[in-house]
């Protein structure tokens, strides 16, 4: 009886804090989302005087969101440890930090239909369709969308998933087609897609003769893209952090690894076979980094030592109570505007 009674007092806990975080969620997005586009109307006018003010502005904003998200696992105990490769610049890691805010990310378009769809939108990241009926349509959506959003919000980061969906879904159509075109059979991770890849590279970099893309390119003043981080994840026992746990926090706190490769954007092809060789190379490399860390619980050491050095991913939490707050007093603020404007039009019309 007594294992019985503690097995329910504990799935009595989980549901309850799974319900409590729920309820802090659907309240932090409704006040956090509808302030972030309120403020973003409100500076409509910097806008069109300093572009560039208005959307640094948007960006800070859109990181606070972002840091919001991820506090949310985070005071779940899922948390994370980097692994760096290759770091060709001593400022890298610095400028991956400072950049956060000038990214631009490119997802599923199902995800404009989430409740952070809207600030996707507003922030310029681009939706894509799946499937072969909208593959070549999409990639030249793709290039408008670069040349329209890209330098004139300033963004330095651009986000790609190459796989181009979950890997339960596309694992056994990869395999498949790994088979016909007698090309590398992989488990942990799918082949990736060209298109989005090569379309960014072409179109954020200067063409050289050798097929390969220089530093310098882009519009006057700025310097195109530099560097591509080849990032790998792995979640202890295979088990990804899907969208439910995160929300609900019901499985136990777990630290996911994550690895980064670093590689200059000049030795990066992008003539259409020597790219895509180049994409099944480095998904190769991932397919093994994976299996060694399913194997034995760790990435693999570089040449020459024993063990990869790691460092553990952390928020800070004094600056996550700032943020919080100052979503929870802008929803106040705007609650308050919008009462008083609503019972000053009515007035008038009585």
């Amino acid at each position: 009886m007594a294992p019985f009674l503690e097995a329910a007092h504990r799935l009595g806990w989980i549901l309850l804090k799974a319900l409590l975080r729920f309820i802090f969620m659907f309240i932090n997005n409704c006040v956090a989302i509808p302030s972030y586009c309120l403020y973003l109307i409100v500076l409509q006018p910097l806008r069109i005087m300093d572009s560039q003010t208005f959307w640094y502005i948007e960006g800070v904003m859109f990181r606070w969101l972002l840091a919001m998200v991820a506090s949310w696992g985070w005071f779940a105990g899922y948390t994370g440890k980097d692994i760096f490769f290759n770091a060709l610049h001593p400022k890298f890691k610095l400028k991956c930090c400072e950049n956060m805010l000038c990214m631009m990310w490119l997802m599923d378009h199902v995800f404009k239909y989430t409740n952070f769809g809207v600030v996707s939108m507003i922030h310029g990241d681009f939706f894509i369709r799946q499937g072969k009926a909208h593959r070549d349509k999409q990639l030249v959506y793709l290039k408008s969308h670069l040349d329209k959003f890209y330098y004139s919000r300033d963004r330095k980061w651009i986000v790609l998933f190459p796989e181009g969906g979950f890997l339960r879904k596309r694992r056994e159509t990869s395999q498949s087609f790994a088979k016909k075109n007698d090309l590398p059979y992989l488990t942990h991770v799918t082949l990736p897609r060209l298109g989005a890849t090569q379309v960014i590279l072409k179109n954020l970099g200067p063409q050289q003769e050798n097929g390969t893309l220089g530093t310098d390119g882009g519009p006057p003043n700025q310097s195109g893209l530099q560097w591509v981080v080849d990032v790998t994840i792995a979640y202890p026992n295979a088990q990804p952090m899907d969208i439910q746990t995160w929300i609900f926090g019901y499985r136990p706190p777990t630290v996911t690894h994550v690895h980064y490769r670093i590689h200059a954007i000049k030795d990066v092809p992008v003539e259409t076979e020597a790219l895509t060789d180049w994409l099944y190379q480095r998904f190769v490399e991932k397919e093994e980094l994976l299996a060694h860390f399913y194997q034995t619980g760790a990435f693999p050491p570089p040449k020459g030592q024993k063990e990869a050095a790691s460092r553990e991913m952390t928020l800070d939490p004094v600056w996550l109570c700032a943020v919080q707050s100052f979503a929870f007093a802008s929803g106040y603020m705007w609650y308050k505007i919008l009462q008083h404007v609503y019972c000053w039009f009515f007035s008038l019309l009585w």
